[in-house]
């Protein structure tokens, strides 16, 4: 059996909280108006293409012209996304932090659009604790298809078996598990470290 050496992080309600509604809530005060917002106009879904590659340009111009009474918050998407991210996942960045002192390799694979993802980066130091970043958007490959872990596996230099992936999403984590990797499906930070306890990873 191979041992787990290496330790690989999603980022999204992993590290960061995420969700469209931290923006919209502070721009659309009426809740019946916000939830339909952001379950039929800028939504996950919507937002995921981004996330998969396709430009922020493109996709604000096409929901523009879907729906031109919400011009005005669509383009907020655009110019006010990292405000989607509140901050960090309780109780992770002391994780990586003790991983990275016992000098654990690190490494993330995130569902992340490239343009949003060269905003977000500079302002998080959090992030100059890891060996390597594999971004979705940048690759044009999303979570859980397997060509992406099989990339990070020939990114980061590891064998099958040898990284242990944390995400939220299931799907992720299933495919995660056909596809090289162990995995844990990440609830909150207190069960994430009795897991790499477990695993001598965290003491």
């Amino acid at each position: 059996m191979i041992e787990i050496t290496t330790v690989v992080f999603d980022v999204g309600r992993v590290l960061f909280e995420w969700d469209l509604r931290y923006l919209y809530n502070k721009l659309i005060t009426d809740e019946a108006e916000r939830e339909y917002f952001v379950s039929h106009v800028v939504t996950p879904e919507w937002h995921y293409q981004h996330d998969a590659g396709r430009s922020l340009e493109d996709m604000v111009a096409e929901r523009v012209a879907q729906y031109p009474q919400y011009e005005e918050l669509i383009r907020a998407y655009d110019t006010r996304i990292t405000e989607t991210i509140p901050g960090p996942v309780p109780g992770t960045h002391e994780i990586v932090r003790e991983l990275s002192a016992n000098q654990t390799p690190l490494f993330v694979i995130t569902n992340f659009g490239a343009e949003f993802w060269h905003r977000f980066r500079p302002a998080q130091p959090i992030f100059d604790h890891f060996g390597d970043i594999l971004v979705s958007g940048m690759e044009k490959l999303i979570k859980p298809d397997p060509a992406i872990y099989a990339l990070a596996l020939e990114r980061f230099g590891l064998q099958p078996g040898e990284a242990i992936f944390i995400d939220d999403n299931l799907d992720n984590v299933v495919s995660a598990r056909l596809n090289g990797f162990a995995a844990h499906h990440f609830t909150d930070a207190a069960k994430l470290r009795a897991e790499l306890t477990a695993l001598n990873l965290l003491r």
